[in-house]
Order: structure tokens, then sequence, then C-alpha cells
């Protein structure tokens, strides 16, 4: 056993963890921050998308002990501490980028990283970004256009 030490959604985290404990594993848990999903195991699905030191990372495919010191993000902390919505949670909801769900967590921050990085997409850099992620209900449409509702510009 090895004890950790990391930023979670902004608040200072530890715990007593296996080496072999993946940081999903840590994140859920752990930590008991569900949001971010198991979806395949194989790093194929993005479900686990999280950021650390403000990188999009497939939790998934990470050692928690890895992200020892790091500041890490989770869909748990993209609303503000009232609950309100970020711009582009809200956006997912005012466009049905979202059916069952499961991917949404995913999605919303590999979005966020993107529009970090990048705040006007177009539409084929938002499906490019996208591509490591996988949606088995909505076919991508409403997704892209909350992204591109959520960076400010036309939906197409």
């Amino acid at each position: 056993m090895a004890r950790i030490s990391m930023t979670v959604n902004g608040a200072p985290v530890s715990g007593e963890i296996e080496g072999r404990t993946l940081l999903v594993q840590f994140l859920r848990e752990g930590l008991e921050l569900t949001g971010t999903h198991v979806g395949c195991d194989t790093s194929q699905c993005g479900a686990c998308v999280v950021h650390v030191d403000g990188v999009a990372v497939k939790s998934c495919t990470m050692f928690a002990a890895e992200a020892e010191g790091a500041e890490v993000s989770t869909i748990e902390g993209q609303a503000a501490a009232d609950g309100t919505l970020s711009t582009l949670q809200q956006a997912f909801q005012d466009y049905h980028g979202l059916q069952c769900g499961f991917c949404t967590p995913g999605m919303v921050m590999s979005a966020a990283a993107l529009l970090k990085v990048n705040p006007k997409p177009s539409e084929t850099e938002v499906r490019d970004h996208l591509e490591g992620n996988i949606c088995r209900c909505t076919g991508y449409h409403n997704i892209v256009r909350a992204i591109m509702a959520a960076s400010g510009q036309a939906v197409p």
C-alpha cells in the first residue's frame, strides 16, 4: 500500500492505494466521485476522461500513483459550487447532447479540454477531437451542436 495526495476539483485529497490502482478506481471508489464512468476498461470509449494538470486523460489508463501531487478535475468539478451548470454542461442539456448519459461526462471533459485550447473550433475540429469518445446513442450530431453552442458560435 502507498499513500497518495493530489488536488481534486480544487480540494486536497489523499488516500491509501495499491500500486495497481487506476486513477478511475481511486476517483470512483476511493473518493466516491462516480461521475467518471468506466465503459470499456481498454481505453477505447472515453467515458473516463478527466483532466490531470489541465490535460485530458483517460483515467482508466493511468495509475493513481502517477497523479501524485497533480491537479485533477472531474465532471463533478465542472459545475459551480452552488450546482449551477457550466456553459458547456448547459449546452449539452439545451441541445440534447445526451441520451442515456453514460458517455456524457467523458464527452464534456473532452470538449472542455478542446475549448480551452481552441475556443472557437470548427465543426470538423470538434468531430476530430471527439474521435476517442464513443457514444452509442446519439450519433454525435447533438453533441457537436452543444459544443458549438458552448463556444458561442452558430449551431449547425
